[in-house]
């Protein structure tokens, strides 16, 4: 197995264990992410993303296969399951991945997936009706970024 294999590797095993920590130290420090929903992630975002998704998720199931890497490139199958927390419906979610690399860790990391579908199962009927619409997806994601805001703020408020 090509040691970039074994990172993609590694990294969904640690998702699949919402282990955010183990997920982030698969990440170069400069990674750049981006999905449907989550455009333009750089660094520290990008790990707070993953860090929110993890441990928000109750009832996550996640599958993964068809990894390929070598020295440059890489590519993931995906699938999660899960509880929307906003509206309590069950998404089942397909995703590809496409990986690039820099000093054995993950620089670039691009999610695709379908956004309309995934709007459909999370939302509903408005989003079955509604989430193929531009200013629909582009609602989807500025709640997602104002989420990952907040979220970001709480955790770096120091405890009391």
């Amino acid at each position: 197995m090509h040691p970039n294999e074994k990172l993609i590797e590694t990294f969904y095993t640690a998702f699949q264990n919402k282990d955010p920590a183990a997920m982030i130290a698969c990440y170069h420090p400069e990674v750049e992410f981006c999905d449907p929903v989550f455009t333009g992630l750089k660094g520290d975002r990008a790990g707070a993303m993953w860090e929110m998704l993890a441990r928000r998720a109750k009832d996550l199931t996640l599958t993964f296969g068809g990894i390929f890497a070598d020295d440059q490139r890489g590519r993931a199958h995906w699938e999660a399951t899960y509880t929307f927390s906003e509206t309590g419906r069950k998404v089942h979610n397909v995703i590809d991945a496409e990986f690039s690399f820099r000093d054995g860790k993950i620089v670039r990391h691009q999610d695709r997936f379908n956004l309309w579908r995934w709007a459909a199962m999370a939302l509903g009927l408005q989003g079955m009706l509604m989430g193929w619409l531009p200013p629909v997806q582009s609602a989807i994601r500025k709640k997602a970024a104002g989420n990952l805001d907040r979220y970001l703020s709480s955790r770096d408020k120091p405890a009391q």
